[in-house]
This record gives structure tokens, C-alpha cells and sequence, in this order.
């Protein structure tokens, strides 16, 4: 079977891995994908929002299976484009339709669904250019920290927790009035500062029936000790420490479960990855946010310890049999650390020459390419902010971290960052487990 996937970053990457182990894949494709994709699929020079072009490449080559990687061609329709239409909709798609991607597209929608079925999340009001003095008067009486999010999609920076009424102030003004974010910020929720620790919970779901993937924890900060700038994702960690078999079947007696109940009452189907971003504030999960799809630079922790056919799982979702999936996981921990370009996530240059990828071994690590190409010449150069994402298993999660640190030392362009903390919160829940 031909299979399509959509993206071009290291989530998609490491899609591509996963599923190219697959003995029923026959070919991959991945539009636009990068130097990474390349050398174990087919690029495909076609924007992720380019539906007409994307549906005729899926025609002409056969496609029979699509995963989307990016959420921008989800909340903008792909998957209702192709169901829709009598000569695509054999195709099995893996991502939700535009009603159901909402709970990504806007957050003022999903904080609605949220309280609406119950499920927990910190308290909220959105405003918008029309009501900014409203939303100036109620930062005056708020506790602080506050967190304030664009509505819309912001590549993951759309976030910013303010300490203080001068900053949060100043946060409303940028997105409201100087559209920072573009339209993404024509609304903006602002909400309560929930004090814990985050955690980043997966599922596949056809709606009604679903499977828990591994769990991970993720870096969102630039620099080391969470400071600085939010960015696309500077690490990850799985498995997560804290999240024990009763703090996941709080996830999913509280979470999980209610958000598929509340889908189905609202008459929205929904089939693909759902990514539930989550605060353990006292040992209770709190939703920050969904997700529609896989996060990255997660995927490329979780999909190494997933041992379970990747294409028999999509069957599954397909046939409506996730209930009776098993799904085999490594019980060893992972471990993924980005290399990023200097200057990001604010001005960056691209076109620099990357050495040392060979010097990382396969046995030990995984070299994930997300902002890469060749250039013309055949070196592969920079082409993004989030360059490389280096994942190592080992016993715990610390000897996995000794490996993905050591393999990304190996890799080296002009300017190159990477955090060497990742992980650091994690150790006391390591400590108090021996």
C-alpha cells in the first residue's frame, strides 16, 4: 500500500520511519517533506493546504492511506476535501475533519467544550479588539501569573505567561492591536496560571473507541531551566515519571473519555490522533490544551518505544477495532533533544552546512530531520529554526539522556543550540521512586 504523509517537519520524519518498517508499505510519500524524508521516501514539492494538487498526486500515485502531520491542513479542511469527494474518499485518512480540528483551531471553542462537559481546565474569559478595554480592566483584578494564548494557530508560539499586569497588558496589546499573530489573535483567552508539572497524553481514536499511546513530557522554553522564549519544542521525555497507572486512569476517567462523549454528543466525527496537553497540578490532570494530531518534538520520543506495527494500528482505527488493539510498547525510556539554528525562535539564518550526521549511530540514537534540505551541491544545510531532533533510548531516562547529549554534540553548523537540561524537572519524581 502507497501511503501519503503531510508535513515537513520532525514529527513527519519520524512518521515516515515508523511506517516505512511496515511490511505492508510499499511506498511513502511526503508533501513537502525534507532532507530527512528523503532518504527513506518520496518528496513531494506540494504546500499541505494545496488540496487539488495533493488529491490529483494521490490519484496518480495510488495513495491508499494519508497522515497528516501539520495542523494547518487540518483546520483547514483536508480531510473533509477528501471524504467528500466520490474518487478520494476510499483513501483512509488519518486526521480529523474540520469540525472535530476545531479543538486545535481555536482555543476559545475548546475552553467551551471543556467546561461544557466537565472536564477539568483553568477558568477563562476571551476577548477580542472590540472588547480590549474589557479585557484590560479585567487584568487589573486578576491573580498573576496569567497565562494568555492567541486563539488561532501560532506554530506553538501563540502563549505568553505574564507575571505581572504590566506584561500581561502589554501581551493583550501586542496581539489585539499590533495582530502579532495575525489572525491567529483575533481572539485571545486569557486564564489562571495552573501551579504543577505538564505532561503531553496521546490517543487514536475513531471517535468512540481509542488507544493510549506512550506518554512524553515536553520543552517549550529556549533557554536552559525553562527560560526565555517559547518555541516550537526544545526536547521531550518519555516515559514520564509522575504518570503512574493511577494518574492515568485519571486521564482517562476524567479526560479522555468525556472528551470523546462530548464529540460524540456534539455530532462530531472524529478519527486520528488526538494530543492532550495537560497539567498535574496535586496529582490531578488539568487540560491546557488539544491538539489534533502528533506533537513534535514528542513523536519523535514516542514513536521509537511504540513496537507495534504503525500501519496494522491505522487498520485498526480504520475497521473500528481499536478496543481489541494491543499495543506493544518498549519499556525503555526516551529521549529527544532539538538542535536549533542561533537566533531562534526570533530571527535565524538558514543555508548553513551540517556535519556530523553520520557520526550518529543507529543503535544508540535516531537522527530526526525537521528544518533541512540538500542543497545543490548535495550537502544538507539549515532551512528552519528547529533543525535536528536527536533521539536515544536507554534503561532510564538518564542513560538515554548521557546518549541523545552525546550524539548531538556530534552535529555541528554555525551557531547551533541545544538544551543540555532536558529532563531536569523529572529527576526529584526519579528520586522519590528508589
Amino acid at each position: 500500500m502507497n501511503v501519503l504523509i503531510i508535513g515537513a517537519g520532525g514529527r513527519e520524519h519520524a512518521l515516515a520511519w515508523k511506517i516505512s518498517q511496515s511490511p505492508y508499505c510499499e511506498q511513502i510519500f511526503v508533501a513537502p517533506g525534507n532532507a530527512g524524508t528523503a532518504q527513506i521516501a518520496t518528496n513531494v514539492d506540494i504546500a499541505i493546504t494545496n488540496f487539488e494538487e495533493l488529491a490529483k498526486f494521490a490519484t496518480d500515485f495510488n495513495i491508499m492511506m494519508m497522515v497528516v502531520g501539520q495542523e494547518a491542513a487540518l483546520v483547514e479542511g483536508i480531510a473533509d476535501y477528501f471524504a467528500e469527494n466520490e474518487y478520494l474518499k476510499h483513501i483512509l485518512v488519518v486526521g480529523p475533519r474540520k469540525a472535530g480540528a476545531q479543538l486545535e483551531g481555536s482555543k476559545d471553542f475548546s475552553k467551551q467544550f471543556l467546561l461544557k462537559y466537565g472536564i477539568p481546565t483553568a477558568q477563562y474569559q476571551t476577548f477580542t479588539p472590540e472588547t480590549f478595554d474589557q479585557g484590560l480592566a479585567y487584568l487589573q483584578n486578576h491573580a498573576y501569573p496569567v497565562v494568555l494564548k492567541a486563539d488561532g494557530l501560532a506554530a506553538g508560539k501563540g502563549v505568553v505567561i505574564a507575571q505581572n499586569q504590566e506584561e500581561a497588558a502589554l501581551a493583550l496589546t501586542d496581539m489585539l492591536k499590533n495582530n502579532k499573530f495575525g489572525s491567529a489573535g483575533s481572539k485571545v483567552v486569557i486564564e489562571e496560571f495552573l501551579q504543577g508539572i505538564e505532561l503531553s497524553a496521546f490517543i487514536l481514536t475513531d471517535g468512540k473507541e481509542y488507544v493510549l499511546l506512550p506518554e512524553a513530557k515536553d520543552y517549550k522554553r529556549i533557554g536552559e531551566g525553562d527560560q526565555g522564549l517559547n518555541t516550537g519544542g526544545m526536547g521531550a521525555i518519555s516515559p514520564v515519571p509522575f504518570a503512574d497507572d493511577a494518574f492515568m486512569a485519571k486521564v482517562r476517567e476524567r479526560v479522555i473519555e468525556p472528551t470523546l462523549r462530548g464529540l460524540q454528543q456534539e455530532g462530531i466525527p472524529y478519527s486520528g490522533f488526538l494530543f492532550i496537553g495537560l497539567m498535574n497540578s496535586g496529582g490531578d490532570p488539568y487540560v491546557i490544551e488539544y491538539n489534533v494530531r502528533l506533537g513534535d518534538p514528542e513523536t519523535e520520543a514516542i514513536l521509537p518505544r511504540i513496537q507495534s506495527d504503525l500501519f496494522e494500528l491505522f487498520k485498526a482505527l480504520h475497521d473500528h477495532e481499536l478496543g481489541q488493539f494491543q499495543l506493544s510498547v518498549d519499556p525503555r525510556s526516551a529521549t529527544t533533544i532539538f538542535l536549533v539554528s542561533g537566533g531562534y525562535p526570533e530571527d535565524y539564518a538558514k543555508g548553513h552546512p551540517i556535519q556530523g550526521l553520520d557520526q550518529v549511530m543507529p543503535q544508540d540514537s535516531f537522527c530526526f530531520h525537521a528544518g533541512t534540505k540538500k542543497a545543490a551541491d548535495g550537502q544538507i544545510v539549515t532551512d528552519g529554526g528547529r533543525v535536528i531532533a536527536v533521539t536515544a533510548l536507554g534503561q532510564d531516562m538518564e542513560d538515554a539522556l548521557e546518549k541523545a547529549n552525546a550524539a548531538a554534540a556530534n552535529i555541528q553548523w554555525q551557531d547551533r543550540y541545544f538544551r543540555q537540561d532536558i529532563g531536569f524537572d523529572l529527576k526529584q519524581y526519579l528520586t522519590q521512586k528508589l
